[in-house]
C-alpha cells in the first residue's frame, strides 16, 4: 500500500460524514451549506473556521456556477489546506537538529520517538535518543527496544533522576560524537498542573542552553482527544512557546479535523502524522494530501 493509500485508509472514519454530504447532497442549495458547516464543526474543524470555509465556498460556487456538491470537493480540500501554517524547516530532515517531544501521557510520544529514530537511521543519519522520562520505567524500556531495533544509542539515567540532567547528557554526547539528530522523550505532563509545566520549561531551557544545534519543541497530540487536544495544545504553547506539532492516532477517530483546528488556531506547523500502527503509517505531513484524503478527493 502506497503512502497516499495509507493516508486515505487512516482517515476513513473522519471522511465518512463528509462523504454523506457529497454523495447524497446532490444540488448545492441552502440545506447543503447548512449541512456542510455543521459537519465541519462536528468533525472538530472549529466553528469559526467552519463558517469561514463555508462562506468562501459559497462565494466560489456562485462565481463559477458550481451546481453540484461533488464539484466542490476539490475546492473544499484546497480551502482547508490553506488553513495550515507552513514551515521552511523540517527539524527531522534538516540536520543537525535536536527535537524535544512534549505532551500528556498516552499521546504516543515514546512510540513517536522510536519510529522517527528508525526512519532517520534508515536514511543514513546518525541518531541519538534521550530518555528524559525518568518517572515511568516502561518509557525507558520502550525506547531501549526501539534503540535496539534501529541500532540507535539511548542515553538515560536511573529512574527518578532529574530529567534536565538527561537532556544535558544527551546534548554533550551528541556534540562529542557529531550526531546529526537528537530525539528526546520527556515525561507526560498534565497541562492543568502549573508546577509540572514549570518543570518541563526547565527541561526546555537547559536543552536550549547546552545543545550546539537548533532545538525544536514539538507537541505530540492524540487526535482521538478531539477538543481536549486543542485545550492541551493551548496550555503547552502558552508555557513552552511550541515550534510545531505531531498528530497521532488519526486512524482512530472520526474527527480528524482537529488537526486543522489546532494548527490553524495556534499557528503551528504539523511535521508528522500517524495514520496507523506500522512505521510506514507515520508520515511527513502535506496539507493538500491530508485534506484531499479527509474530504475524499483523489490524491
Amino acid at each position: 500500500m502506497g503512502l497516499a493509500d495509507r493516508l486515505r485508509s487512516g482517515l476513513a472514519k473522519s471522511r465518512e460524514a463528509l462523504n454523506q454530504i457529497f454523495y447524497m447532497g446532490g444540488d448545492v442549495d441552502e440545506q447543503f451549506w447548512e449541512d456542510l458547516e455543521d459537519t465541519l464543526v462536528m468533525g472538530d474543524i472549529g466553528p469559526e473556521l467552519a463558517m469561514s470555509v463555508t462562506d468562501d465556498l459559497r462565494e466560489l460556487a456562485a462565481k463559477k456556477g458550481l451546481r453540484t456538491a461533488d464539484q466542490l470537493r476539490e475546492a473544499l480540500a484546497k480551502r482547508l489546506a490553506e488553513a495550515f501554517p507552513t514551515s521552511e524547516r523540517d527539524p527531522f530532515d534538516d540536520t543537525p537538529s535536536c527535537v524535544l517531544f512534549v505532551g500528556i501521557n498516552g499521546a504516543g510520544k515514546t512510540t513517536t520517538v522510536g519510529k522517527l529514530a528508525a526512519a532517520a537511521k534508515g536514511k543514513g543519519k546518525s541518531v541519538l535518543i534521550g530518555g528524559a522520562d525518568t518517572f515511568r520505567a516502561a518509557a525507558i524500556e520502550q525506547l531501549q527496544v526501539w534503540g535496539e531495533r534501529a541500532d540507535v544509542r539511548v542515553v538515560t539515567r536511573e529512574r527518578g533522576a532529574d530529567p534536565a540532567s538527561v537532556c544535558y547528557d544527551v546534548a554533550e554526547t551528541a556534540e562529542r560524537e557529531g550526531t546529526e539528530l537528537m530525539l528526546i522523550d520527556t515525561a507526560g505532563r498534565l497541562h492543568t498542573s502549573p508546577e509540572l509545566m514549570r518543570e518541563l520549561a526547565k527541561i526546555v531551557n537547559v536543552t536550549r542552553k547546552r545543545a550546539s544545534m537548533p532545538v525544536t519543541v514539538v507537541l505530540v497530540v492524540d487526535a482521538t482527544t478531539g477538543q481536549n487536544g486543542l485545550a492541551q495544545a493551548k496550555e503547552f504553547n502558552d508555557a513552552l512557546d511550541l515550534d510545531g506539532l505531531i498528530v497521532t492516532k488519526l486512524d482512530g477517530t472520526s474527527k480528524g479535523g482537529i488537526a486543522v483546528s489546532i494548527a490553524s488556531q495556534l499557528d503551528l506547523p504539523i511535521w508528522r502524522i500517524g495514520v496507523g500502527e506500522g512505521i510506514d503509517d507515520f508520515q511527513s505531513f502535506d496539507a493538500l494530501s491530508f485534506t484531499r484524503a479527509l474530504v475524499g478527493e483523489t490524491i
